[in-house]
């Protein structure tokens, strides 16, 4: 048996599934430490945001079913992080371990580098979060560094994983906008 993995541009008709999967993050899981999980409204207004300033926000789907989604934001508001991003990467519980985290990174480092980015930043959610600090270390990041106790979510305090990869030409050379 065949299984299709495919990768697009999230679309409007995305939004309730995604919505669906961020609430169960926020609800159950570390991987955000944010509290109440946003409505479909407010996730949809969070990604127009990100559309609009020209980020990558991209859906996989496994054999036509919503596997997870991804998306590249600012890493910073400073104009000096302008070359920098931040990754965020969710997928579906049940069909984790099957390549689709891999395949919506590696798309995103993919189009970031395309666009000129520099860096790419991964703040990952605690260091129980194995599954994701992997991914991140499979395809070239590199931890550089981990805040201990820097949220509180569920009743204890979560360390939080700093990892950085390296887009393009990296720091050998000034961005051409530079």
């Amino acid at each position: 048996m065949t299984i299709t993995l495919s990768i697009r541009k999230a679309v409007a008709g995305d939004l309730p599934a995604i919505t669906a999967l961020y609430a169960r993050e926020v609800d159950e899981h570390v991987a955000t430490y944010e509290y109440d999980a946003p409505d479909q409204a407010e996730m949809t207004r969070r990604w127009q945001a990100i559309v609009a300033q020209g980020y990558p926000y991209i859906v996989a789907e496994l054999d036509g079913r919503f596997a997870g989604y991804a998306y590249a934001s600012s890493y910073r508001s400073r104009e000096g992080y302008r070359w920098t991003v931040e990754d965020t990467v969710y997928i579906v519980p049940e069909l984790q371990g099957r390549g689709v985290g891999r395949a919506l990174l590696q798309t995103l480092i993919d189009e970031c580098t395309q666009l000129g980015f520099r860096q790419m930043v991964a703040v990952v959610g605690d260091v129980s979060n194995t599954a994701s600090i992997a991914l991140h270390e499979r395809l070239g990041f590199r931890t550089v560094g981990v805040f201990s106790g820097l949220g509180r979510k569920h009743g204890r305090w979560l360390d939080t994983v700093q990892m950085q990869l390296d887009l393009g030409a990296g720091l050998t050379t000034a961005p051409e906008s530079a």
